[in-house]
């Protein structure tokens, strides 16, 4: 049997010379970078090497660099460090974003009765920028928090256009950029966010690391407590492996990103026109299909099915090896189907089985074939 990964919006498999670099640093650098010691220092050389490089790839300095668990925990130092320590009092978001920053909202309601907008979508999911600008027209403190590319459908913000409304009307800007450091260069000085958040595992580093951008100006608090980590906003023995692996991850993904991109972009292409021709009545939800205003890394599939079919479809697809997903990776084992796809789709599309395939330089031609061979086959 053939086993096809097309699920790397959830996860990446991790480059070789990724797991190279973090084992050589496991076996030979393990001291405690807190230690005054020789193997301390040789310890904090290493984060303090790798947030200067990160730093570098995003025009910003060092210091505005403080590494995290992942994307999920840099999200919450923005948004909750926002609300109690930079007097933020409306938080203005869409109902497409991940749940990271959608249930942290949620929380920030109860615990300080933070005033959350909603932006208006339209029926690919593109924010409604019109509405954006209306909605920073309040007498308090607001935050706007979207997503550059939403990790279900695709769909990319226009982030300069957002940061300069943002910037107009005095409001801070957060953005998860978990589905697009890695795969898009982000310059932070000509696009003045003041907060984002990266997952290391989304461009072929390891899991459980990542990093939060915190403008300098912003002078948030940590939300973690116990020692002076990472300038006192984040306390705890740093993860020195993957900290090495986020950098080498990063500096990989940029350098050969060019060719990379124009390989899975090739690659999509191959995908959507292969669907269009052997599977007649399939929808592409949101911009999916349009590879100018959709990340070249996803494609999200409403397939002509009855919602019986479309019930065992992915148990089908798994079982000849296909691995993909019915939403994002967080949604599995929720009876609640997409929050993306309830906001965006009409009723009856929502009765169809709804895929998200997505992909990295490790697909081929082959495996979208095998892919097809399989669903003309179970549709």
């Amino acid at each position: 049997m053939k086993h096809v990964y097309f699920d790397s919006a959830a996860t990446t498999m991790i480059r070789e010379e990724v797991i190279e670099k973090m084992t050589t640093v496991m076996r030979e650098s393990y001291g405690n970078p807190s230690s005054t010691h020789s193997f301390g220092r040789s310890a904090k050389s290493i984060i303090e090497n790798a947030r200067k490089t990160i730093a570098k790839q995003f025009n910003v300095t060092a210091s505005e660099i403080v590494f995290s668990s992942g994307g999920t925990e840099a999200d919450n130092l923005a948004l909750r460090s926002a609300v109690r320590d930079l007097e933020v009092k409306t938080i203005i978001t869409s109902k497409v974003e991940h749940h990271a920053v959608l249930h942290t909202l949620d929380q920030l309601k109860k615990e300080y009765g933070v005033i959350v907008e909603y932006v208006k979508l339209d029926s690919k999911g593109n924010v409604d920028l019109n509405h954006l600008e209306q909605l920073l027209h309040v007498p308090n403190k607001a935050m706007v928090s979207l997503m550059h590319i939403n990790n279900e459908i695709g769909t990319i913000l226009d982030l300069k256009r957002v940061a300069e409304l943002c910037k107009a009307h005095n409001a801070l800007f957060h953005s998860d950029t978990v589905q697009s450091v890695g795969h898009y260069r982000i310059d932070l000085q000509e696009i003045p966010l003041d907060f984002l958040a990266v997952s290391a595992h989304k461009f072929h580093g390891p899991k459980g690391v990542g990093f939060a951008f915190v403008r300098k100006k912003s002078n948030v608090k940590g939300l973690i407590f116990g020692g002076e980590q990472e300038r006192g906003v984040r306390a705890g023995t740093e993860s020195i492996h993957n900290i090495l692996g986020l950098e080498e991850a990063l500096k990989l993904a940029y350098a050969n990103l060019d060719e990379e991109r124009e390989y899975i972009t090739g690659l999509k292409s191959y995908f959507i026109e292969q669907l269009r021709t052997h599977v007649p009545g399939v929808l592409f939800n949101g911009e999916s299909d349009n590879l100018e205003k959709s990340t070249y890394t996803v494609l999200s599939v409403c397939l002509p099915v009855s919602p019986e079919k479309g019930q065992i479809l992915l148990f089908k697809l798994d079982l000849k090896g296909i691995a993909c997903s019915k939403g994002s990776a967080c949604q599995s084992g929720s009876s609640l189907g997409s929050h993306v796809l309830n906001e965006i789709l009409c009723e009856a599309d929502l009765q169809k089985p709804s895929i998200r395939f997505s992909f990295s330089k490790y697909n081929t031609v082959e495996e979208i074939d095998y892919v097809i061979s399989v669903l003309k086959e179970e549709l």
